[in-house]
């Protein structure tokens, strides 16, 4: 047995990889998803809670905050650093209770700044789950848009460059594993950027809910303390005014949390198109379509000296595939609250992070990989001479029109084109051979015979560039 327990070893070593070995790719997550910032939000939720509440004199009698009052309380949540973290930790040992520790700080607050005559306005007619479902909402905005939208535009980004650039370099196909009809690698990736930025502008529009209803969503307690008040009014103004979210009109104890799920598919639907991409940039690897630029000092194999492995790719199919558990676990948990209110959801909340870790994680990695490939043309024109055969599919469409405009011995062209190619390798003067002795009219006999691998690629080169420009027209809008 070791005689060192690594637990008591100090600074604390992290149980998990994202705040241990990966913790330089999400720290920025930090801020928004952590205990820590939970508990920044909650006092700023509570503080603007109790300024809302005196600025709009609901209360009869309750006089309005100075200006350097205001000032003051939001500086303090502003302020909020490792020493509020401690004075937290020592009321919540007491309380056993998060948010009433919360509350309890910010009354000491009042007291500094000489305001503790309103200190019976924190957290006013609230129930916990007032104060928390805000609290997760603007964590959860903060870290959607100012971390996980600027990694995934950054993905799109490195993609749409690479795209740029290959836009006009052939490759050939390969469908159910088998050589077909040639494209370019440019447009292939540009698939990619269609796809991603379809979800990309889906969580960007995301709506961030909440709600400061009472114990069951009834203004119960409000209406007995102030019933002159119009209170789904000032819940309203306060959550969209003061917070900047959505407005949930109607819920029981508990924000519904069905904007958390629609928010969770969808990333993890971005996450899964990313997945494919990262298996496919694997794969084109090992066909030695791209090769990989070594880093200086880097080991690819702890014994084979040669090899530069794809571990950038590697590690963002893991990490996706972790992310996208938990964001479906969440997604289907957090929908679902018996009756009024059950706690399931504040345990699962605590792992809202940690999705959004491992799939920042990946999307680091995958730029990161994008951005050490080099293309191979001799490999991709070398698979392109080798494959003749996928020009079948051009003969056989030529004879068919040829056919329609009434060109005799057209009939059956795929049939004809199945018994040349199938299951054959042809090169070009099997190929010109066969064209010259189909009977075509002499403009489609010398398109075809020109025609090679690396020309059939349609308007591939044309799709890539439209689809780049237009993302990048759109991300500088």
């Amino acid at each position: 047995m070791p005689t060192v327990s690594l637990a008591d070893i100090t600074p604390a070593i992290a149980l998990g990889p994202l705040d241990g070995r990966y913790r330089k790719d999400t720290a920025d997550l930090v801020d928004h998803l952590s205990e820590a910032a939970l508990n920044r939000n909650r006092i700023t939720v509570e503080v603007e809670w109790f300024i809302h509440l005196a600025q709009n004199s609901v209360i009869d009698g309750v006089r309005r905050l100075t200006d350097d009052e205001v000032s003051g309380l939001r500086a303090f949540a502003e302020n909020f650093d490792a020493d509020t973290i401690a004075t937290l930790a020592a009321h919540e040992a007491v309380t056993v209770h998060d948010v009433k520790a919360v509350e309890y700080t910010i009354k000491e607050a009042l007291v500094e700044l000489g305001a503790d005559d309103l200190s019976e306005l924190v957290h006013f007619c609230c129930t916990s789950e007032d104060i928390n479902n805000l609290s997760w909402a603007l964590g959860v905005k903060g870290a959607t848009v100012d971390v996980w939208l600027p990694r995934a535009k950054a993905l799109i980004d490195s993609l749409a460059d690479t795209a740029s650039t290959l836009a006009e370099v052939p490759m050939l196909s390969h469908t159910h594993g088998q050589p077909a009809t040639p494209t370019t690698m440019g447009k292939e990736l540009a698939v990619f950027i269609h796809r991603l930025r379809r979800q990309y502008e889906r969580v960007e529009a995301s709506e961030f809910l909440g709600k400061i209803n009472g114990a069951t969503g009834t203004y119960s307690a409000h209406l007995a303390a102030v019933p002159g008040a119009d209170w789904p009014k000032l819940a309203k103004t306060f959550v969209e005014g003061s917070l900047g979210l959505t407005f949930n009109p109607l819920t029981t104890q508990i924000e519904s949390h069905d904007w958390d799920a629609e928010l969770f598919a969808d990333i993890a639907r971005f996450n899964r198109i990313a997945h494919n991409l990262a298996t496919d940039m694997w794969t084109y690897i090992s066909m030695n379509y791209f090769k990989q630029i070594p880093v200086a000092g880097a080991t690819g194999s702890s014994t084979m000296p040669h090899k530069v492995n794809p571990i950038r790719f590697e590690n963002a199919e893991a990490n996706l595939e972790l992310s996208c558990a938990l964001l479906d676990s969440l997604a289907s948990t957090l929908v679902t609250s018996r009756m009024q209110r059950d706690l399931t959801d504040s345990t699962s909340q605590r792992n809202i992070g940690v999705a959004y870790g491992h799939s920042v994680l990946a999307l680091n990695n995958l730029v990161k990989g994008l951005e050490r490939l080099a293309i191979n043309e001799e490999a991709l024109n070398a698979d392109l001479n080798s494959n003749w055969e996928v020009l079948g599919e051009a003969i056989q469409s030529v004879m068919r029109a040829a056919g329609l405009q009434g060109v005799p011995g057209m009939d059956n062209p795929y049939e004809t084109l199945k018994e040349l190619t199938r299951g054959k390798r042809i090169d070009q003067a099997d190929l010109q051979t066969f064209v010259a002795g189909l009977g075509l009219p002499e403009a489609e006999t010398q398109l075809l015979t020109a025609l090679t691998p690396a020309t059939y690629i349609g308007v591939a080169a044309q799709l890539a560039e439209s689809e780049v420009a237009d993302w990048k027209a759109r991300s500088q809008s």
